[in-house]
């Protein structure tokens, strides 16, 4: 299953969530301190602390910043407007 981490007061985390729920995918939320240096399974996962972040383990993906998130969401699962 997808999951995104982020939190809630991101502004680009809010579009990555918006997208999901318009493309009706099941989705997991991580969600991570605001405070960046207490990300530490975000730099596990992308070397950097900034959200937000999506993993997709079907397609052994991890995709960064929020504009590249919603181009992957609409190539392999469909497109939709937010």
């Amino acid at each position: 299953m997808i999951e995104l981490y982020q939190h809630e007061l991101c502004g680009a985390c809010s579009r990555v969530r918006r997208k999901l729920t318009d493309l009706g995918l099941d989705w997991i939320s991580r969600t991570v301190s605001p405070s960046i240096s207490k990300r530490e399974r975000v730099v596990e996962l992308t070397g950097q602390p900034l959200v937000p972040v999506l993993v997709d383990p079907d397609n052994r993906m991890v995709v960064t910043e929020s504009h590249d998130i919603c181009a992957y969401l609409d190539e392999i699962y469909g497109t939709a407007t937010i």
